[in-house]
């Protein structure tokens, strides 16, 4: 049992078992993960209703965690990624249905010719990493991933089931919103949602806001990947299916839509607030019902390729149908990063909520601590 940490911002005493909750995953936590640094946000309505964070940005304990802390929250700034790309689709940019091939024809390669933007999304193309062994500075040169995945075959037949592609989605998708809108993701990002709506969200952060960004504490042990094969070692475990080699600061700094988001729980919370109130955002109307309708409805469902769970795939997004770790609500859709951060959205409850934290766990998804406090959201209710 460590000490009851301070707590920044507010909470309602409606929820105080939210705050309660907070404070246990810093003195009690689940498996002995006491937080370093973490903060949790709940908007509902559009409206911030909590937003609490407490903890050292630093492994000494010396620069306390503040609300304009950044945290790297790896794959659930895929849920973002499930945004921009539906309001590509809002703007007539994109389709869900059209064929990635006919955008980019050199990716049509080897059996790929048919793969929608849709399929590409929910994980279905076939391409979780690389097919044969690579250096892990590839990651660092953006066009010689995109040559070799365009020419690589699939590791199964496309559209026939899910495979997570941990990396590569991202790295495939800012192509097809590039040839399509003329901007990366991370551009798009800063220039529709960050900057006219103060979102403190970043794809590709510049130099000079990595002083804010909180240091990570990793996971004790490796991830449970169940049985592994020939798709499992290429999406996560192979010595190139990660970004190595180059240090953390060009890391954060290059674009990885799938895996290398920062920014806080406040702002995660509220952008997948778009999704909990009918595709507005601020009173501004960001997607139709019908567009909304589309990134959100299940894609693909079944035993995934690489992950151990059986899922069901959106247009990007992780559905709680099945896996019950975004709320009671099988519509919610969100998503999970690697060490424990989620973001979601429950339409039903018009609500949003997401969790950053700094000390990582080995859980792929519905890390304890962010359940414990999920579980004390919806019972205030």
């Amino acid at each position: 049992m460590t000490d009851l940490p301070d707590i920044s911002g507010h909470c309602p005493p409606r929820l105080s078992a939210v705050k309660d909750a907070f404070a246990d995953n810093f003195t009690d936590a689940p498996d002995g993960l006491n937080e370093q640094a973490a903060r949790f946000s709940v908007v509902i309505e559009g409206e911030v209703v909590v937003d609490l964070w407490a903890g050292h940005a630093d492994p000494a304990g010396a620069v306390p965690a503040t609300e304009r802390t950044l945290m790297p929250v790896f794959s659930t700034g895929k849920a973002v990624m499930a945004l921009l790309m539906a309001s590509a689709v809002e703007r007539g940019k994109l389709a869900y249905e059209e064929k990635i091939a006919h955008l980019w024809a050199a990716f049509g390669a080897n059996g790929k010719g048919e793969v929608t933007v849709a399929q590409l999304l929910s994980h279905q193309s076939g391409l979780p990493g690389f097919s044969e062994t690579v250096e892990p500075a590839i990651w660092f040169d953006r066009q010689a991933v995109l040559d070799r995945l365009s020419a690589q075959a699939p590791m199964w037949p496309p559209g026939t089931g899910s495979g997570y592609h941990p990396i590569t989605v991202g790295y495939l998708a800012n192509e097809v919103f590039r040839l399509a809108d003329g901007r990366t993701l991370g551009r798009a990002l800063a220039e529709d949602f960050a900057r006219p709506f103060d979102l403190d969200l970043w794809i590709g952060l510049p130099v000079a806001e990595h002083g804010r960004v909180a240091a990570l504490r990793k996971p004790s042990k490796a991830t449970d990947l169940g049985t592994i094969d020939a798709i499992k070692k290429a999406a996560f475990l192979d010595k190139g299916s990660a970004p190595g080699g180059r240090g953390s600061a060009e890391w954060r700094s290059i674009e990885i839509p799938s895996a290398n988001l920062h920014g806080t729980a406040r702002d995660l919370a509220r952008i997948l607030g778009i999704v909990a109130n009918d595709g507005m955002l601020d009173g501004k109307r960001v997607l139709s019902p019908t567009v909304l309708a589309e990134a959100t409805r299940e894609r693909v469902a079944g035993q995934d390729k690489v992950l151990p769970f059986v899922m069901s795939w959106a247009a990007g997004f992780t559905r709680n149908a099945g896996l019950d770790i975004f709320g009671p609500n099988p519509e919610a859709v969100g998503h999970c990063g690697w060490g424990g951060s989620c973001a979601f959205a429950d339409p039903a409850k018009k609500l949003s909520a997401a969790y950053a934290m700094t000390r990582q766990s080995p859980y792929l998804i519905g890390d304890p601590r962010a359940q414990r406090l999920i579980q004390a959201l919806y019972a205030a209710f």
